[in-house]
């Protein structure tokens, strides 16, 4: 595996890839690399001839009193997993090779609409941090096929929207949430719990479970759904950010004509935000 630092030499590599018929694939990240990452590379690995990743911890996505300086950066390790899974190029730049004029003049992505609810209407700015961040990375990369986890939804439903309103070519492959064997979904900020707390996190995904439960049972009133559910976390001991039950496509709350729903959860345990969604196909 080659680690290169700059636009520039990434380009170089890319380039000859793609002049001798090579498919490229990419797996951004922002490092701390767990188990659901690395099976983003071994599916990149599996449909492309060139595997890049990209670690950066992106602080346009940050918001205030967000967790960007404790934002765990693990390079070292990082590295030593994708070498394992036989990636071929780690990209790992500075802060200024992403934004050389500084945050204030960057020319910002904004997807419209799909980044109003849920974790949009909770971090204010963030996913046009996530939008302008990634269509930066394809631009440098250039790459034929973007590996992500469904874990982000919306993320992934946004990056979706994005590369077609933007003509981007690049074909995006979502792969179903990493989980440990509690039903945890992986996350780098998993690394912030006790071995207690973990434990109390896996009832996220037991709850989801028994919303899709009531979903699939006819229960059509989701406002009481998701009240009754947001109590339940809290009496398992977590501050609820949000449950919604919303509409796949569109992230808009589901209304009784909907026969596909994605519930999506954000909830805070001691000072961790934990995200998790499961889908509803009726």
């Amino acid at each position: 595996m080659i680690t290169v630092n700059s636009i520039a030499e990434l380009r170089k590599l890319v380039s000859e890839a793609k002049r001798s018929g090579k498919v490229v694939g990419f797996v951004p990240t922002m490092g701390n690399l767990h188990e659901g990452h690395l099976s983003l590379i071994d599916k990149a690995r599996e449909v492309s001839d060139l595997v890049v990743s990209s670690i950066f911890v992106n602080p346009m996505q940050f918001g205030e009193n967000e967790d960007l300086d404790a934002y765990p950066r693990t390079l070292e390790a990082d590295s030593k997993h994708l070498q394992e899974r036989s990636c071929d190029i780690l990209f790992a730049p500075p802060v200024q090779e992403i934004y050389p004029n500084g945050l204030a003049e960057e020319t910002r992505v904004d997807v419209p609409s799909l980044g109003d609810y849920h974790c949009g209407a909770s971090r204010a700015g963030h996913f046009v941090g996530v939008a302008t961040v990634v269509t930066k990375l394809f631009n440098m990369v250039q790459p034929d096929v973007a590996v992500f986890g469904e874990k982000d939804f919306q993320q992934l439903a946004i990056i979706r929207k994005m590369v077609q309103d933007l003509c981007i070519p690049v074909q995006i492959i979502g792969l179903p949430t990493s989980r440990e064997t509690s039903g945890l979904a992986r996350s780098s900020r998993n690394g912030y719990l006790s071995s207690q707390e973990k434990e109390t996190a896996a009832k996220i995904f037991k709850l989801l479970n028994d919303c899709a439960d009531k979903l699939r049972s006819g229960e059509k009133n989701f406002s009481k759904l998701e009240e009754e559910a947001k109590a339940q976390l809290a009496q398992d001991g977590f501050k609820p950010d949000y449950l919604n039950v919303a509409n796949p496509e569109t992230l808009k709350p589901s209304d009784t004509n909907d026969t596909s729903f994605v519930i999506l959860v954000a909830a805070y345990l001691g000072s961790t935000r934990l995200i998790d969604n499961i889908s509803v196909n009726l």
